[in-house]
């Protein structure tokens, strides 16, 4: 699963890596422990124009026919192998496909049964990386407010991320960005995409164990731990 993700990109640098125009009042500063339930950046086509914007979402799918807010607690990721027949995400893959922009994400290698290592792991060249991401909106029968969410696609995991856990999220390369996002025939879904990242393209490195406080957000989190500690 993908559970911690972090982003060093401002509006800028996510406006120049994914070629979108970011309205001045839109302000995103980086983050660097993101957690399910907060509000972060996808890219994903405006309804009207079929350009790419750039909108502020909550972490954890809520698909618009839910009776209750909650389920978002337990789909912060979607398994790529089940999108065409999970109720929960089938329809958002047909009509509302994103970006999920990152600059990394965390995993935890398990050493014994009381300790766990985090590492970070990121693309080798240090650019932005888009994860796969769906959408949706739901309404709160009581207030009538609606709610815009995301999920994170996860695939098997690479010869890199394999060594720390059992899944990894999809990394979509910047040439298969419109092909994702693009209206398309139920029939010719884009789900060939979904598949492990080159590992060779990738690399990782242990972090502090600080980052599995959520209240801790600092960019020292993302960086590696000196050796001997």
């Amino acid at each position: 699963m993908c559970g911690r993700y972090y982003r060093r990109s401002d509006k800028q640098r996510i406006a120049d890596a994914f070629r979108i125009g970011v309205p001045p009042s839109f302000d995103i500063l980086p983050s660097y422990n993101i957690a399910p339930q907060t509000f972060q950046p996808i890219v994903r086509l405006d309804a009207e124009t079929h350009q790419r914007e750039l909108a502020l979402l909550r972490w954890g799918l809520i698909p618009w026919w839910a009776k209750d807010a909650k389920i978002g607690y337990s789909t912060i990721n979607a398994k790529a192998e089940t999108l065409t027949t999970s109720p929960t995400f089938r329809e958002a893959l047909q009509r509302r496909r994103c970006l999920v922009p990152a600059d990394g994400f965390y995993e935890w290698q398990t050493l014994d049964s009381r300790t766990k290592q985090p590492w970070a792991i990121s693309l080798r060249d240090g650019s932005p990386l888009a994860f796969a991401g769906l959408w949706d909106t739901w309404k709160d029968k009581t207030t009538g407010q609606p709610l815009e969410t995301y999920t994170i696609i996860t695939t098997e995991p690479n010869e890199l991320t394999a060594k720390l856990h059992n899944r990894m999220p999809v990394i979509l390369a910047p040439r298969d960005y419109d092909r994702w996002m693009a209206p398309a025939d139920p029939a010719r879904l884009p789900v060939d995409l979904l598949r492990p990242y080159d590992a060779g393209l990738m690399t990782s490195w242990k972090v502090s164990p600080a980052v599995g406080n959520v209240r801790n957000n600092s960019p020292d989190l993302c960086a590696q731990v000196p050796i001997g500690h």
